[in-house]
């Protein structure tokens, strides 16, 4: 009998490909979401087959799952700074009611749990590269706390079980990811440039474009997290491409990938917004033998294919998702 998985955050960009991934590897998946910013197209692709079954369902609520259960995947959360920064009480209630739904779920079916924490935990960093004994430093009451502390007590919980009542949990936390399937104007800034230059639009800096970042291609990050999830490990691990970059720089990639001749305008830097993201993976190197291979060069082109298939309304479609739907605060 094939092992079974629930994976929350199903319909999410990084979500629907982990559920492609564990389908392709024989289990038997669960599928849970509430489409809050997920989108069920993301999955549409999985809804028929044998081995898929999906529950539209909000984790801030009792989960409740019928029968055995092997392992849980909770990766349902607002990522995107226009989500969480339009939905902070709801990116909070995930991050803490809905980790410890999981949790006590888990705990009842004696199922291993891995819990999607962020490189944010970390805040705009005084250490560089990040490693993973690295505290942080976050504005606990900032725009951008209503995340970073969602995702810090997350932590803090998963470990307070695991320590406390034994079971088996991971953590992993994922720095900046892209590829098909992210949407086009969440406000990352992957999605955010490839939308303004398919637009024609000049490309968006914030501060001077000093800044730096470190972007991971999605299937080296589902590697790295499915290594982890069937590794014996319980503290968190980085996961996440070490190439550092400057977006000034990274803009002019991108300006240059996409064929156009769009310029760089600047403009002021958000709260809190922070001045270096780079993952320290030596702990993943040696744990999981795991690192990343897909160049950045490779990994955008594939990005950029796919934005470039999406259709006229979804290029122009408003950043700005409707959540009044699914918002239960």
């Amino acid at each position: 009998m094939s092992k079974k998985i629930l994976i929350t955050g199903a319909a999410g960009f990084l979500g629907s490909h982990l559920c492609d991934r564990f389908i392709n590897e024989g289990f038997s998946v669960i599928g849970m979401d509430n489409f809050i910013t997920g989108d069920e197209k993301n999955i549409h692709h999985l809804l028929d087959h044998v081995n898929f079954q999906f529950i539209k369902h909000d984790v801030t609520e009792f989960v409740k799952i019928d029968g055995s259960l092997d392992y849980i995947l909770h990766f349902a959360s607002p990522a995107s700074p226009i989500d969480y920064l339009k939905i902070p009480i709801q990116t909070l209630k995930v991050g803490s009611l809905g980790t410890h739904n999981l949790l006590g779920l888990a705990k009842a079916k004696k199922a291993r749990i891995l819990i999607a924490s962020t490189s944010e935990v970390y805040g705009d960093p005084l250490v560089h590269p990040q490693t993973e004994d690295y505290y942080g430093n976050v504005n606990t009451i900032g725009p951008r706390g209503v995340y970073d502390e969602a995702k810090r007590f997350q932590e803090s919980i998963t470990m307070a079980y695991h320590r406390f009542h034994g079971l088996e949990t991971r953590i992993v936390r994922i720095f900046n990811t892209y590829g098909p399937r992210m949407r086009l104007n969440d406000g990352r800034v992957i999605p955010a440039f490839m939308g303004q230059a398919l637009r024609g639009e000049d490309l968006t800096v914030f501060g001077d474009g000093s800044q730096t970042r470190s972007f991971c291609y999605v299937n080296d990050q589902v590697e790295g997290i499915f290594r982890l999830l069937f590794s014996d490990y319980s503290h968190p691990v980085n996961i996440g491409n070490p190439h550092e970059i400057t977006i000034k720089d990274f803009a002019e990639e991108i300006i240059k990938l996409t064929g156009t001749n769009q310029k760089i305008i600047y403009k002021d830097l958000p709260i809190d917004d922070p001045m270096q993201r780079q993952p320290d993976i030596s702990l993943a190197k040696r744990l999981l033998d795991w690192e990343p291979k897909v160049d950045r060069a490779v990994g955008m082109k594939k990005t950029f294919d796919y934005f470039k298939s999406l259709s006229e309304e979804e290029l122009y479609k408003s950043e700005h998702k409707d959540f009044t739907n699914h918002i239960k605060l």
